[in-house]
């Protein structure tokens, strides 16, 4: 069994979610703060060392169109910035429309009073990670 960590990146809040491999399941952990993009880095080594991902998953915005936002180059230099640092595994994997399928999720179990912005990355990330086991099967 393995772990897999997705982020649901952003410049203000970076959504979180852990998997395993073998349920094929993803759950949501705690949102990152984010200063222009930039994350605790010391977080993120807590985050690391305590799930011993085989791989990490980065949520690449697209437009609708397919092609890149200014936030798809921060995304990925987000996900070279993790590589190098913990010399894990990283994937870009599509994830537009993540961030409108968590709210939608989580108002469809709470209302509006479930739809705060820290939940709403983290549902992401979990969205991501999901999509990309439905593409990865084990």
């Amino acid at each position: 069994m393995s772990q897999i960590i997705a982020f649901d990146f952003g410049l203000a809040r970076i959504g979180v979610a852990v998997g395993q491999s073998i349920t094929q399941t993803a759950s949501p952990l705690n949102t990152l703060k984010a200063l222009d993009g930039k994350p605790d880095w010391e977080l993120v080594n807590q985050l690391i060392q305590q799930w011993k991902p085989s791989k990490v998953l980065i949520g690449e915005p697209f437009n609708m169109d397919g092609s890149d936002q200014e936030i798809t180059l921060r995304a990925r230099k987000f996900a070279n910035q993790i590589h190098g640092r913990f010399g894990v595994q990283t994937e870009m994997v599509d994830e537009r429309l993540s961030s409108a399928a968590a709210r939608e999720e989580l108002f469809e179990f709470g209302g509006y009073k479930k739809l705060k912005k820290s939940q709403i990355d983290s549902v992401a990330a979990a969205l991501i990670l999901e999509s990309w086991f439905m593409h990865n099967p084990a």
